[in-house]
């Protein structure tokens, strides 16, 4: 897509959503802004694509050739960010593929360490950084931290994260919570540069007491609290399961969810996983009426 469509495309999403003043210059945002992640000095676009839905089953399911379609299509529609995680199986060396023959500094990458590996942690970054086919990934994060001891029990992959941040293999280190128990140590934690919590407005696959993640309606209060104190504190902030893991059928919701995380929870940034591109353009327009209302 050349630039000229996508600020053609950028202009009328925003058109839909605000009305005219005349004489006046209108200040619009976009999915497809950069933002800058707290004291990460990393900045991404707004909007992410994420390559985990139902651990990656969905993305995986499209097989490669129409997998490079989709990531091509985000990235000509000015999603410059990207994640994924070891543990969603294949979806790092499909993202590799898909991205092959980009300029590396156009667009921006994140990937997840499993806490439950035992490998030599320093050697796991090389290797999640293989898998992606690159010398350093711009985000790596503790995934799914669970137990309320977490900042101790991961000790040692913290320091191993500092040390390789320190050799340039990656720009910004943080986590990813699931439960209310782990993000009870996110505020203040000089570890997180950046943190991925869950967030949407009725809880839907959100963070509960269990130390596994259940059906219940998660403890949105609570999730937002932390969210902001762990926000207060420097971290820069993405938000998932904008779409309830895939549940949220009515498009009511998924615009719901999407004005509460930005207006309300006040989250710099979001990540979604796709399936096609008309899913990418209806998100990129449900985050312009929700930035712009």
């Amino acid at each position: 897509m050349s630039s000229s469509r996508r600020d053609f495309l950028k202009a009328g999403l925003v058109a839909t959503t605000l009305p005219a003043v005349a004489g006046a210059a209108v200040s619009t945002k976009a999915a497809t802004d950069w933002v800058t992640l707290g004291k990460s000095n990393v900045q991404v676009t707004r909007l992410a694509l994420g390559t985990g839905t139902n651990s990656g089953a969905q993305q995986r399911h499209l097989g490669q050739q129409e997998f490079t379609r989709l990531v091509r299509y985000a990235y000509d529609t000015g999603i410059r960010f990207f994640e994924t995680a070891d543990a969603y199986a294949g979806m790092p060396e499909m993202l590799s593929i898909a991205l092959k023959g980009l300029p590396r500094d156009s667009y921006r990458l994140m990937t997840k360490y499993d806490v439950h590996h035992s490998e030599d942690p320093l050697a796991a970054v090389h290797r999640l950084n293989g898998a992606l086919g690159t010398d350093y990934v711009d985000i790596m994060l503790l995934h799914c931290v669970r137990s309320p001891n977490w900042p101790v029990e991961t000790k040692h992959l913290q320091d191993a994260f500092q040390e390789a941040k320190e050799k340039k293999l990656m720009l910004a280190h943080g986590a990813s919570v699931h439960g209310k128990q782990a993000l009870t140590a996110f505020p203040g934690n000089a570890f997180l540069d950046v943190a991925m919590i869950r967030m949407n407005h009725n809880g839907t696959r959100m963070d509960t007491p269990s130390l596994q993640d259940i059906d219940d309606q998660g403890d949105v209060p609570f999730v937002v609290d932390h969210m902001q104190r762990t926000k207060a504190g420097g971290a820069g902030i993405i938000s998932m399961k904008l779409v309830g893991e895939g549940r949220f059928k009515n498009p009511d919701d998924r615009q719901s969810a999407l004005n509460f995380a930005f207006r309300k929870a006040g989250v710099d940034c979001v990540t979604i996983g796709f399936g096609s591109p008309s899913e990418i353009d209806e998100a990129i327009k449900r985050i312009s009426t929700a930035l712009n209302a």
